[in-house]
């Protein structure tokens, strides 16, 4: 017996469909937007059929369907992880600038709370490895600073840590070993 797809079916099955895409952001751009709509039409057609709630009964578990996508995609085992990558990528930076900025500014506290009126230049190291010295200027009352960049040794952190984070040398494509057609290309070589 045919089922009527209403609105409210229609947006459950597209919550079913926005929460498996979710879970398959790893996979490449067009072959994710290719088992969207393979899901969607498939779901569609048995709530047609079945109705949308045994349709998605039916679909299983979200979590597991991305699993066998991946998969299928990528093979059994750890496999790369552009989310993780870009995660690491974006808040790192956010964190250690951060931190150094809270160095310095307590560096800029520690002068300043000798004496209500500190003139002068003060330079400090910076944090070893990771920052350039800040140099601090002291003029009635008012404090400046400059420096504080990352050193090198920061950059080639980031970019070791991006590419461990997301496991990236898993996104490389494989050599495969030659494998012979037959036992007569055995003798031959």
């Amino acid at each position: 017996m045919p089922h009527t797809v209403t609105w409210l079916d229609r947006l459950r099955i597209e919550w079913v469909i926005w929460s498996l895409d979710q879970r398959l952001y790893d996979l490449p751009h067009r072959t994710r937007i290719a088992r969207r709509r393979e899901v969607r039409a498939n779901l569609l057609a048995a709530a047609a059929e079945v109705g949308a709630a045994e349709a998605v009964r039916r679909l299983g578990d979200g979590r597991e369907l991305a699993e066998e996508y991946l998969t299928a995609e990528f093979g059994e085992g750890p496999r790369h992880s552009w989310i993780a990558a870009m995660l690491f990528l974006l808040t790192t930076p956010l964190v250690l600038n951060f931190f150094l900025s809270e160095a310095a500014n307590a560096y800029q506290q520690a002068i300043s709370a000798t004496g209500a009126h500190t003139e002068g230049t003060f330079t400090w190291n910076g944090v070893t490895w990771l920052q350039n010295s800040v140099t601090f200027v002291f003029h009635q009352g008012q404090a400046t600073h400059a420096g504080g960049a990352w050193t090198p040794l920061v950059y080639l952190l980031l970019v070791a840590g991006t590419v461990a984070c997301g496991r990236l040398w898993r996104a490389l494509p494989r050599r495969r070993a030659k494998q012979p057609t037959s036992a007569a290309d055995d003798l031959t070589d």
